[in-house]
C-alpha cells in the first residue's frame, strides 16, 4: 500500500525514476555479468580487465547481455502510478546508472518517459553524478524515485522523494533531506524467497547416501551412520549452493518459462547478488562437513560437476542427461565412502540404469513443458526417442536387480533371498507408472521429489522395505 506525503508543492515537478530496484525488481548490471559468464565461462579474465577501466566501461561492454526489456519484472504498483502521473501531464524521466543502450530499451518498452539519463561508457551516472545531471536538466527542481543508500545524494539535491522498496531507515533518512511525496513499501519477503531458492524439498534425494550402509546391513555401525549423516548434510549444503548458482545463471531462461518465471531470482523476489553470496557460504560449509566425513574430494567433485552442468553441460544434448544420472549416482558412491561400506558393482550398475531413466524423465518433462526457445538444444520431436531411452533404461535397471537376486552374492548375503524377488517387481512397477505419468504430462520436473508425495510411490517403497527386511531377518 502506498503512502502519500501531506506536504504540497512537489506534484508538478518533473519526476525522475531509478531503474534497478525501483522501476524493476532486479539488478541489470549483476544479471548482465551472470549472462556474460554463463555464455563465456572463461570471460572472467576479460571481465576483470574491463573493471580496471571503470564500472561505466564494464556496463557498456555488457549491454548486449542485459535482460530484455519485455522480460524483466517491473514493479507494477509504481508503473500504475507513473501512468496516472503521465496522464495528468507530469514530465517523467528514467534516471539510471545502467548503460544508455539498456536504459533506452527499457524506456521504449515502458513508453512513459520523456527523458533518459544513463551511464555512457565513460561516466557512471550514480549518486552525486546523477544528482548533478538532474539538477542541470531541471533547474526549477525535480522529484526523484529511488530505493537504496546511494540515492541519498540525489535526494539531497531534489525537492521531493519517492521511496520505493526500501526499509524504514532509508525512508527516515530520505525524509530528513527532502519532502517525501510517496512511499511504496517493499512487499517482498526476502527470507521466504531465500528459503524457496534453497529448495529444501530437494534434499530428499540425498537420502541416497544411506543406501550402501543399509544394503550392507550395517544397522549397528554407529560410526558409519554418523559419517553417512555428515555426508547427507554436506550434500544438502552442496545441493542448495548449486541450486542458487544454477537459478542465478538461469534467470533469462526462467523468465521465459511459464512456471519457472516464478522462481525467486527470475521474479525479482530475491537479489541474485545475495543468493550468490549465500551459495558461496554453503559451498564452504559443504566442503568443511565433507572433510569431517572423509569425503571432501567426492563432495568437491559433486559440486564441480554440478557447476560445469550449470554453465556448460546442460546445453550439450544427451550429455546433460548422463551428467544428471551421474550426479544421482555420486550420492550413492559418496555415502558408501563416508560409511566405510562402499557401493558394490551390482549396486552401481543398477543405479546407473535407474538414475539414467529418472534423468530422462526430468528432461522429457522439461522439453514438453517449455517453449521452443529454451529447450537447450532439444526439440519437441526428440521427446519420443528420449522416452524410448528412458523406458529401456527402466527395464535394464530391473534386469540388473533381478540378476543380482539370483546371484551367488545374494544367496550368501541374505537368510531368505527369495523375498528379494519383490524388489525388481516393485522397481519396474514404479518406473512404468512414472513413465506413464510422464507421457500424460502429469509428472513434475523431478520424479524423486514427486515420489515423496505420491501414495503409490510410498506404497512401493514400503513393499521394497518389507521385502528387504524379510530377506535379512527371516
Amino acid at each position: 500500500m502506498s503512502i502519500e506525503a501531506t506536504e504540497p508543492g512537489t506534484a508538478d515537478l518533473p519526476l525522475a525514476v531509478d531503474l534497478d530496484g525501483t522501476l524493476i525488481h532486479g539488478d541489470t548490471f549483476f544479471e548482465s555479468i551472470l549472462s556474460y559468464l554463463g555464455s563465456n565461462p572463461l570471460g572472467v579474465f576479460a571481465l576483470a580487465g574491463w573493471f580496471t577501466k571503470g564500472r561505466a566501461f564494464v556496463k557498456a561492454k555488457l549491454a548486449d547481455y542485459a535482460p530484455k526489456a519485455d522480460e524483466v519484472p517491473y514493479d507494477l504498483r509504481l508503473l500504475a502510478w507513473l501512468r496516472e502521473e503521465k496522464a495528468r501531464g507530469r514530465r517523467l524521466a528514467l534516471a539510471t546508472a545502467t548503460d544508455r543502450r539498456i536504459a533506452d530499451r527499457i524506456a521504449a518498452h515502458v513508453g512513459l518517459f520523456d527523458d533518459v539519463f544513463a551511464s555512457d561508457g565513460v561516466t557512471n551516472l550514480k549518486s552525486a553524478r546523477k544528482a548533478e545531471a538532474l539538477s542541470a536538466a531541471y533547474p526549477q527542481g525535480f522529484v526523484y524515485a529511488g530505493n537504496e543508500i546511494a540515492d541519498l545524494e540525489v535526494w539531497e539535491k531534489a525537492k521531493g522523494a519517492v521511496v520505493v522498496n526500501a526499509d524504514d531507515t532509508l525512508q527516515f533518512r530520505a525524509a530528513a533531506l527532502t519532502v517525501v511525496e510517496r512511499v511504496l513499501p517493499d512487499e517482498r519477503d526476502a527470507r521466504a524467497a531465500l528459503e524457496k531458492a534453497l529448495r529444501p524439498r530437494q534434499w530428499v534425494k540425498n537420502v541416497l547416501v544411506f543406501i550402501p550402509l543399509i544394503a550392507a546391513q550395517g544397522w549397528a555401525d554407529l560410526e558409519g551412520w554418523k559419517s553417512a549423516l555428515l555426508a547427507f548434510v554436506a550434500l544438502c549444503c552442496a545441493a542448495s549452493s548449486v541450486y542458487l548458482f544454477n537459478d542465478a545463471f538461469d534467470i533469462p531462461a526462467d523468465r521465459r518459462h511459464p512456471r519457472k518465471r516464478n522462481r525467486p531470482f527470475a521474479s525479482g523476489a530475491l537479489s541474485p547478488a545475495r543468493g550468490i553470496a549465500v551459495a558461496v557460504g554453503l559451498a564452504g560449509a559443504a566442503l568443511l562437513v565433507g572433510w569431517a566425513a572423509n569425503v571432501v574430494v567426492l563432495t568437491l567433485l559433486y559440486m564441480a560437476i554440478s557447476s560445469l552442468y550449470t554453465v556448460w553441460m546442460k546445453r550439450l544434448v544427451v550429455v546433460d542427461i548422463f551428467v544428471l544420472a551421474t550426479l544421482y549416482g555420486l550420492r550413492v558412491l559418496l555415502g558408501g565412502e563416508a560409511s566405510a561400506h562402499p557401493a558394490s558393482s551390482w549396486m552401481l550398475a543398477f543405479c546407473g540404469f535407474f538414475f539414467l531413466s529418472l534423468a530422462l524423465v526430468k528432461r522429457v518433462t522439461e522439453i514438453e513443458g517449455a517453449p521452443e526457445n529454451i529447450r537447450r538444444g532439444y526439440t519437441i520431436a526428440d521427446a519420443p526417442i528420449l522416452k524410448a531411452m528412458g523406458v529401456g533404461s527402466a527395464f535394464a535397471a530391473s534386469l540388473v536387480l533381478a540378476l543380482y537376486v539370483q546371484s551367488d552374492v545374494a544367496m550368501f548375503t541374505y537368510n531368505s533371498p527369495m523375498w528379494l524377488w519383490l524388489l525388481p517387481g516393485a522397481v519396474i512397477f514404479w518406473l512404468c507408472r512414472v513413465w506413464l505419468l510422464t507421457g500424460r504430462g502429469e509428472m513434475p520436473d523431478d520424479p524423486v521429489v514427486h515420489a515423496v508425495s505420491d501414495w503409490m510411490s510410498l506404497m512401493m517403497a514400503l513393499v521394497a522395505a518389507m521385502a528387504y527386511a524379510a530377506a535379512v531377518l527371516l
